[in-house]
């Protein structure tokens, strides 16, 4: 449990030290539109419930990619490969920013 709160810990700090950083603003909320803009498109064109449409918003931009639920449109594929394309982009950035907070050293 130590070691959960720990890491909660240091990603507050970096959140904290990077949100000075326009570029991380911008990063967090494009990440952020990006997880409800696929919640919304799955909700409305699957017709999934709204936590079902985050939740694979969520797994398929962290790459998780469990397949418990799954788009059955076309539409909806097509839309998912641009989505883990865009959406994979996107987190690296936001977490390449986390990364880097982690790592600055306060002199």
């Amino acid at each position: 449990m130590f070691a959960l709160f720990l890491n909660a810990y240091r990603l507050l700090t970096a959140i904290w030290r990077s949100w000075n950083s326009p570029g991380f603003r911008s990063a967090l909320l494009l990440a952020v539109l990006l997880l409800i803009s696929g919640t919304v498109f799955y909700r409305g064109v699957e017709g999934w419930a709204w936590i079902d449409a985050f939740y694979f918003s969520a797994t398929t931009i962290s790459t998780v990619g469990l397949a418990d639920v799954a788009p059955q449109t076309a539409i909806g594929k097509i839309f998912t490969v641009i989505y883990i394309f865009v959406g994979v982009g996107v987190f690296i950035a936001l977490f390449i920013r986390f990364a880097k907070a982690l790592l600055q050293h306060d002199d």
